[in-house]
């Protein structure tokens, strides 16, 4: 599933082609993703002009000047992809993929906006695990999707001392700790073992024993690889891809991501990557430097 770095990639190349532009035409070529359309989903949005494209968490947020906006969700195989007018296909640029898929006529092309100056944007989801909906712009933090949710790890606001506030009554291991969404939004499994390892701190350590001194290792290093991740376009290990069509770059520079018995690459240290499963996730850290 795409995480912060992904999605915050994807609305960074968006942003250009549709801020400021009115959605001339919205084909949604079914009636569903994860969940339905919410009703009239074509109509509300044709004619509208968006004002900003922001995202929260993992979501991406088109605020729209009839004071509703577009929630969109990629879920675990999901992209959106700029097209100018008529602009050939690219095939060949995503796994497990038709050729076709990507171009607005594909068997996954799910949903193509087209604005006002030609360009289209397509949705496409394999597995149909995305969502996109329409709620009121000035009520969004009300809503199930948004409510509660943690802090941006990116904004000056999430502190060590915000994080330690977070974890103090936590029992679960940290890893756990950092999946939850309502501690700090958008991380996800990937960036939560490279920001673990870049802290030197046990996936399997009690989120509880983390609050104080380890924290203020720890915001750092969450920071550090996401803004490292978005200067590399995200991670493409299956679906994912940027707004462009170009995959990301920063699965080649994982430090223990997906490396399980590699060396581990801190200097000094001559332990190895090791993978557990923790609550149903792969989990990879070095046992020897991180504590």
């Amino acid at each position: 599933m795409p995480e912060l770095p992904e999605v915050e990639t994807v609305r960074k190349g968006l942003a250009p082609a549709v801020e400021g532009h009115v959605l001339k035409r919205v084909n949604a070529k079914r009636g569903d993703l994860r969940v339905a359309f919410p009703q009239r989903f074509s109509e509300r949005l044709e004619g509208r002009r968006v004002m900003r494209l922001r995202r929260r968490a993992k979501y991406l947020l088109l605020d729209l000047d009839s004071k509703e906006s577009l929630i969109v969700h990629l879920g675990m195989s999901g992209r959106l992809t700029i097209h100018g007018f008529d602009a050939p296909l690219r095939p060949g640029r995503f796994h497990n993929k038709t050729p076709e898929d990507g171009s607005g006529n594909g068997k996954h092309d799910h949903v193509v906006f087209e604005t006002d100056e030609g360009t289209r944007i397509v949705f496409t989801d394999h597995r149909r695990f995305g969502l996109m909906t329409l709620l009121n712009t000035d009520a969004l933090d009300e809503d199930a999707l948004f409510k509660g949710l943690g802090p941006e790890p990116l904004d000056e606001a999430f502190t060590p001392a915000v994080l330690s506030a977070a974890l103090r009554s936590k029992k679960t291991p940290i890893k756990s700790a950092l999946l939850d969404q309502r501690v700090v939004a958008g991380l996800g499994n990937i960036y939560v073992c490279e920001a673990l390892f870049r802290a030197r701190i046990s996936p399997k350590r009690l989120a509880r024993s983390v609050a104080g001194v380890r924290a203020a290792r720890l915001v750092p290093a969450i920071k550090a690889v996401l803004k490292d991740a978005i200067e590399a376009g995200g991670s493409s290990l299956r679906d994912y891809a940027r707004a462009d069509g170009e995959l990301g770059d920063f699965q080649h520079r994982f430090a223990v991501y997906d490396r399980e018995g590699m060396p581990c690459p801190a200097k000094g240290c001559k332990g190895k990557i090791k993978r557990i499963v923790q609550s149903g996730r792969s989990t990879f850290y070095c046992p020897s430097c991180q504590r």
